[in-house]
């Protein structure tokens, strides 16, 4: 599978071959859902917490004796059932990490490359690199290739650092590593913009 090579004024300088077995692979849409659902989870944080009736304040103390006073029996004032009582299997931290196997997240990538491939949405430039890190250099660059406004995910390497720092201030871009690229970033992004590099990196990584 050829696909031309472009530079940043929109001008065919090459073309480079895709293997069809990383990016004309069919879909299974239900790996992809099990590889995202697993990404996001991996992101959630874990923090959260709430006390029990061991670790709110107030004394350990019984409020009032257990017959003759009419009222209900009580023997703690940090119970669940009063006001400012501990709570019941409140959430504690935890991780919410889930398992998912290298060959399944890479064939989960294949897939959702391949479908961009198909859409005629995966753009290969011969170099992402920009005189300056400068926003408004980046957005010509972009508005030369046709892609002004839309969801543009950068592909190339951790050493671009003029990409990542002129791109890292628009919502609707974003530069990621070729080694770091995942499944849910290529399904949140309409268009992908990748160095000829940088496609020789996930053709490696994926074949």
């Amino acid at each position: 599978m050829k696909l031309e090579i472009r530079n940043w004024g929109n001008e065919v300088v090459g073309e480079i071959d895709l293997p069809e077995s990383v990016f004309a692979r069919e879909v299974n849409q239900h790996l992809v859902w099990e590889v995202v659902r697993a990404y996001l989870a991996s992101l959630r944080r874990g923090t959260h917490k709430t006390k029990e009736r061991s670790e709110v304040s107030g004394s350990g103390a019984k409020p009032w004796r257990q017959k003759g006073s009419g009222r209900a029996r009580a023997g703690d004032k940090r119970s669940p059932l009063w006001r400012h009582g501990g709570t019941v299997h409140g959430p504690r931290p935890r991780s919410y990490a889930m398992k998912v196997n290298k060959k399944a997240r890479r064939a989960a990538l294949a897939g959702v490359l391949s479908q961009r491939v198909a859409e005629g949405r995966l753009v290969v430039l011969d170099s992402l690199e920009l005189e300056e890190p400068r926003t408004k250099v980046f957005l010509e660059k972009i508005g030369g290739l046709g892609l002004a406004g839309e969801k543009v995910l950068l592909v190339d390497g951790l050493e671009n650092l003029n990409l990542y720092l002129a791109s890292r201030n628009r919502p609707e871009a974003k530069a990621v590593d070729a080694r770091s690229l995942n499944a849910y970033e290529v399904l949140n992004h309409r268009w992908i913009v990748a160095s000829e590099q940088a496609v020789r990196t996930l053709t490696e990584v994926l074949s």
